[in-house]
């Protein structure tokens, strides 16, 4: 028997159902040295344990027996009694540290493929996972830089390329480019193959090929690479989603070891983005319901100037705002948000919405009997659920609010000469008591002050307690330039900028299509200028 040392001892029916992936069947049977395995001819290949073929493997050799001359020429242990003979091994040390050494490279190789596939399963979106896949990739395959390109088959969407140190500006060029001269143009134009089949693009010399595109020639010069190594993404069940391709700034390609090993990251890598696909279309199809359920576009009242800013969390919530014009040129503002996420509180937050709108066309004047009757109607359909809220009777032409809140957060005043929160009656949110009341409070604004109403999910993605988001919001609206005072979309935008954290969306959130990916709660943002 062989001396393996522990660290590379694999239990023979383990090591056998391996053989198929790692491409090692009859290489238990051949004893005989098979030579220096190739190099990458690509300059510098990172060093990744397991993967960097030109880093010799650990010799997990024993000593030979020493052999002793005699009639026999039997080999005689120094432990084996004086007149015993010791038994010959069935193979030669030689052909057992080659073997020792060989099974320490594929304990090696699937140690690195179980370590960066656990890498790409703990991330959660989908460019995440992608960036993921191109890091992996490289080191696998000894390159530098390339992108992937996201492109499902079903054409549902959605259609994306990332790249790995590349610029945007780099990946422009690459798309003047004709997609057939790419090293992954094929791929992505190729009908996907049955599962599990292997299809590659391998482009060694992109300088020596003949009849090369003038355009492929003049954007590689431009970025500097010579060669590429492409493959698919596919999928099982969702079929081919896209393609990543590898670049190298000098000739080469990857050698048989390094393809293997990522044809195999990647048929995991491919089950993976499907997942992460699913849910991503998923949440952007509650993000257009959420869009859908709410205002369009505002209305134009004489004396007020509207703004809004909504984002939906990546679970779907159940923020909401509204503006509706009202009898005797008056204006109604609301702004709620219900208690869960998914489907479910979309729905909800459409149907109390609407019957919110319903209530304020026959009692507006009284934003107190707004919301009761609101709750009652919350209580006797849903009575699992809760909801905050905040309803304002707004008379332009006077510069007044009548307002009333249900557990809400409390408008913020903000203009030249003050910004203070206003003050409102402490109440429970909706459908939390047997029965609802509150006192509403009169507000006066003047000319050119803004009032912002707001959801709370603007205060929790700050990330701090509420007493320092609230402190963060008043510096922040305390804070809006003089020049940006008179336009209401100015005056969100900047408080979004100010008040979430950096990095978690501000920057984006003003145009509807942005936020913190990273957080669960929705943000709301409603403005009123009064001129």
């Amino acid at each position: 028997m062989l001396d393996i040392s522990s660290r590379v001892r694999v239990h023979v029916e383990t090591l056998l159902a391996t053989q198929n992936d790692m491409g090692v069947c009859d290489a238990l049977e051949q004893y005989a040295p098979a030579g220096k395995p190739d190099t990458m001819t690509a300059p510098h290949p990172p060093k990744v344990a397991g993967i960097d073929s030109t880093v010799p493997s650990p010799a997990h050799t024993v000593a030979p027996a020493p052999v002793t001359s005699g009639a026999t020429g039997a080999a005689e242990d120094p432990g084996t009694p004086s007149g015993a003979t010791a038994v010959p091994p069935t193979v030669t040390s030689g052909a057992g540290a080659l073997l020792q050494d060989r099974l320490a490279g594929w304990v090696s190789d699937l140690t690195t493929l179980h370590e960066l596939t656990e890498r790409l399963t703990r991330t959660d979106t989908l460019p995440d996972a992608l960036r993921e896949l191109l890091r992996a990739g490289a080191a696998l395959v000894g390159a530098r830089r390339g992108l992937v390109v996201l492109e499902p088959a079903d054409g549902l969407g959605p259609r994306s390329t990332l790249g790995l140190g590349l610029a945007p500006a780099d990946l422009g060029h690459l798309e003047t480019v004709p997609r057939s001269s790419l090293p992954h143009g094929a791929l992505l134009d190729a009908p996907a193959g049955p599962p599990g089949a292997v299809t590659e693009a391998v482009r060694a010399d992109l300088f020596a090929e003949e009849g090369l595109d003038p355009r492929h020639r003049e954007v590689a010069a431009h970025l500097g690479y010579a060669a590429g190594y492409a493959l698919p993404l596919d999928a099982e069940r969702a079929g081919r989603l896209g393609a990543a391709v590898w670049l190298y700034d000098e000739p080469a390609e990857p050698v048989a070891r390094m393809r293997h090993l990522a044809r195999l990251y990647l048929r995991h890598a491919g089950e993976h983005l499907a997942r992460l696909l699913e849910v991503e279309r998923t949440r952007a199809r509650l993000a257009t319901i959420a869009e859908e359920l709410l205002p369009s576009r505002l209305p134009r009242v004489p004396g007020v100037q509207l703004a809004a800013r909504h984002r939906t969390g990546p679970r779907g919530g159940g923020d909401w705002y509204d503006a509706l014009p009202l009898p005797d040129a008056a204006l109604g503002l609301a702004v709620g948000s219900v208690t869960g996420s998914g489907p479910s509180a979309v729905a909800a937050m459409g149907r109390l919405r609407a019957s919110l709108r319903a209530y304020a066309v026959m009692e507006g004047e009284d934003p107190v009997a707004v919301l009761s009757d609101l709750e009652l109607l919350l209580r006797l359909t849903e009575p699992a659920r809760s909801a905050t809220a905040l309803f304002a009777y707004v008379e332009p032409a006077l510069g007044k609010l009548t307002l009333a809140g249900a557990g809400h957060c409390p408008p913020l005043l903000i203009g030249e000469r003050r910004t203070e929160f206003v003050e409102t009656s402490v109440s429970a949110p909706l459908g939390m008591l047997a029965c609802w009341e509150a006192p509403s409070v009169e507000v006066q604004a003047e000319s050119g002050e803004t009032v912002l109403l707001y959801t709370d999910g603007l205060l929790q993605r700050t990330g701090d307690p509420v007493d320092r988001a609230f402190a963060r919001l008043h510096a922040a609206a305390a804070g809006v330039p003089r020049a940006a005072r008179h336009d209401p979309e100015a005056v969100t935008d900047h408080i979004l900028r100010a008040v979430l954290p950096e990095g978690a969306g501000g920057a984006v959130l003003p145009d509807g299509a942005g936020g913190a990916v990273d957080s669960e709660e929705d943000v709301v943002m409603l403005a009123a200028r009064f001129e």
